[in-house]
C-alpha cells in the first residue's frame, strides 16, 4: 500500500484490512521518498494515497476497498481467488 504517515483514508484502509485479517500490510512511504510517489503515479495514474494492491490485484483507493468488502469480494480477494 502507497501511504503517508497522517493520511485518515490510509489509516481507515488499514483498519479495515486489519478487521478482515491481514496481519502484514507493505507500507510504501511516498511522504518520505518523493521517487516512490513517482512510482505510485506511473503505476496507477493517481497521485492520492492510499493506492492500495493486494498481491498484484491493483484495488485503487480507499474507497474501492471499502466497496470490495461491501459486495463480498475483499474476502475472495484476500483468499486468492480472484485475479
Amino acid at each position: 500500500m502507497y501511504t503517508t504517515a497522517i493520511c485518515p483514508f490510509c489509516l481507515r484502509a488499514e483498519k479495515l484490512l486489519r478487521a478482515r485479517g491481514v496481519g502484514e500490510i507493505e507500507k510504501i512511504r511516498v511522504d518520505l521518498d518523493p521517487g516512490r510517489r513517482v512510482e505510485m503515479m506511473r503505476i496507477t495514474g493517481r497521485r492520492t494515497v492510499p493506492q492500495i494492491f493486494i498481491g498484484d490485484y491493483y484495488v485503487g483507493g480507499c474507497e474501492e476497498l471499502q466497496s470490495l468488502d461491501r459486495e463480498g469480494n475483499l474476502a475472495t480477494l484476500l483468499h486468492g481467488r480472484i485475479s
